[in-house]
């Protein structure tokens, strides 16, 4: 297969080389792969095989993890440091020289190699704005009864609530900056003497202690998992937790987004449901590094495209649309950008839009942010255990992850894809979206009545492709699954000959047969995401 490196050569060569760069280095395959997925518990946990089973999500090459020893030579080759790792994109995250990455290309195993920097023009150091800025400026007022109750009641998550669904039995994930305390809080007292507190990591320190550099992933969390009685109660009271830091503050540069990647993969094998993150990602130290508005098309970065397969694992990402409203750079970053990734805005406690929220639309045109919380003025509990106030959509995302959760464990049999749509279809936009909103504020109460309603058909429909008429006379209609746009249509005789294959999209779905001879066929349709064969009756 031909190597490719993803950079422009320039003219300063050598004074460019001399720096260090940042990069993704890919690998030609993985070890085991077979016996891994013959026996998926030496790979993951038995409550992710559990969720995967659940939802009918396959365990594949992508589940298993990346080559010790490829990582071990790489780490042993002088000038090159190894920061972060993959399995899902089969890579590493490394520091070095330009000349020193490159000639990581002559190694037999490495596939590829992707530069953080995507022209290795050399500009100036534009300083990189404090993207907890607005939430860092928050004055502390005395706290009233119920301080957490306009937003949770905002979303209808007190509906939940008064039904039983109080996050029991889901597992969340919180990726953030730092959550001290988080042993110690009284806020938090009630989920560590639960034994809800299943974990937590530092992929930045590679340590399980989770202080990390800001206390923004301790208040963040609070706001789910957060009770102080007859004060302060989070949206998934009840749920389990880990907390993963993949955030460091003093800086800001592209191995945080591998970080995040390498958070998602760990979630995935322990059979987190949930993720909140608060963070967004545009804007490096090194202003090379920067992504543009072309890049954030949710399919691009390093991050969206992790985020895109969490997705397909079953997972649901929430994440915030970013503080950069008021900015030049308005549009949310990444990973909000990713298709799989369900992105939260932020509006002020009578439901209208903040101006520092992030908005849409994304470069290729789809709604973002996807729905809206409570962002301004938002209840939180501080390292000292006490109620403050905070604004940022860094609270809105988790106040929402909160409630996500609470519907998602009255039919945790439902696919991501479908919980997610049928909250966008509960918001008051949902008919006419905009770009700062999206599809506005939803009402679970009225998620809850539409998932219950979703009848075993429409869930599997939902979730999986179909085809229609069956049998058939002339043409076949193949309805898509949420969240997939394209695929491949393969007619096979039974005895295995191939009789036709062709693309196939949600546009452009019906496939003409005339020519078929009658009598009975399988017809295989498959995804980056799916395959799925039906026998198919040709009359």
């Amino acid at each position: 297969m031909k190597k490719v490196i993803l950079v422009t050569v320039f003219l300063i060569v050598q004074f460019v080389n001399a720096q260090n760069q940042d990069a993704w280095v890919f690998f030609i395959d993985k070890e085991n792969v077979a016996t891994s997925l013959e026996n998926p518990i030496s790979i993951m946990t038995q409550e992710a095989i559990d969720r995967k089973e659940l939802h009918g999500t396959p365990i594949d090459e992508r589940d298993v993890p990346v080559n010790e020893n490829y990582i071990t030579q790489i780490k042993d080759i002088s000038g090159i440091t190894v920061l972060s790792k993959s399995k899902w994109m089969n890579c590493v995250h490394v520091i070095g020289s330009q000349s020193n990455i490159a000639s990581l290309l002559d190694l037999s195993f490495v596939i590829n190699i992707e530069y953080a920097d995507k022209s290795l023009n050399i500009l100036p150091f534009d300083p990189v704005e404090n993207k907890f800025m607005i939430e860092d400026s928050n004055q502390r007022i005395e706290y009233n009864y119920g301080a957490a109750a306009n937003q949770i009641e905002m979303l209808s998550g007190d509906y939940l609530h008064e039904n039983n669904f109080t996050g029991e039995g889901m597992t969340v994930a919180v990726l953030d900056a730092g959550f001290p305390t988080i042993n110690t809080n009284a806020g938090f007292q009630k989920m560590n003497d639960e034994g809800r507190l299943l974990g937590t990591y530092d992929f930045e320190s590679r340590s399980t202690n989770v202080d990390g550099t800001s206390s923004h992933g301790l208040k963040t969390s609070s706001d789910i998992v957060g009770y102080i009685e007859n004060e302060f109660v989070g949206t998934a009271p009840q749920a389990s937790f880990y907390f993963f830091v993949t955030e460091y503050t003093p800086s800001e540069t592209p191995v945080e987004e591998s970080w995040w990647v390498e958070a998602l993969e760990r979630a995935d094998s322990l059979g987190v449901d949930v993720i909140n993150t608060s963070l967004s990602y545009r804007g490096y130290d090194n202003s090379n590094y920067d992504h543009s508005y072309e890049d954030l098309d949710g399919q691009t970065t390093f991050a969206a495209r992790g985020g895109n397969i969490a997705f397909e694992k079953g997972m649901i990402m929430v994440n915030s649309a970013g503080n950069s409203g008021n900015s030049g750079f308005p549009t949310v970053g990444t990973p909000s950008d990713a298709i799989g990734v369900f992105t939260v805005g932020a509006v002020d406690s009578e439901g209208d839009y903040v101006s520092f929220s992030s908005r849409g639309p994304t470069v290729d045109g789809r709604i973002k942010p996807d729905v809206m919380a409570q962002g301004s003025s938002s209840a939180v509990i501080s390292t000292n255990g006490n109620v403050d106030f905070s604004s940022g959509t860094s609270f809105s995302s988790p106040i929402m992850a909160g409630v996500v959760t609470c519907l998602w464990q009255s039919r945790p049999q439902t696919p991501n894809s479908s919980i997610m749509e049928i909250i966008r279809e509960s918001a008051h936009l949902y008919t006419n979206p905009n770009n700062q909103m999206g599809y506005g504020i939803p009402n679970f109460e009225n998620a809850y009545a539409a998932l219950q309603e979703l009848s075993l058909e429409d869930e599997w429909l939902m979730s999986n492709f179909a085809l229609y008429p069956n049998p058939v006379n002339s043409q076949v209609n193949v309805s898509f699954p949420e969240g997939i746009n394209n695929a491949t249509l393969t007619i096979h005789s039974i005895l295995g000959t191939k009789i036709l294959s062709t693309p196939i999209s949600k546009t452009s779905n019906t496939i003409f047969l005339e020519a078929l001879n009658s009598g009975v066929y399988i017809a295989s349709i498959s995804s980056n995401s799916q395959q799925i064969s039906f026998k198919l009756v040709k009359k």
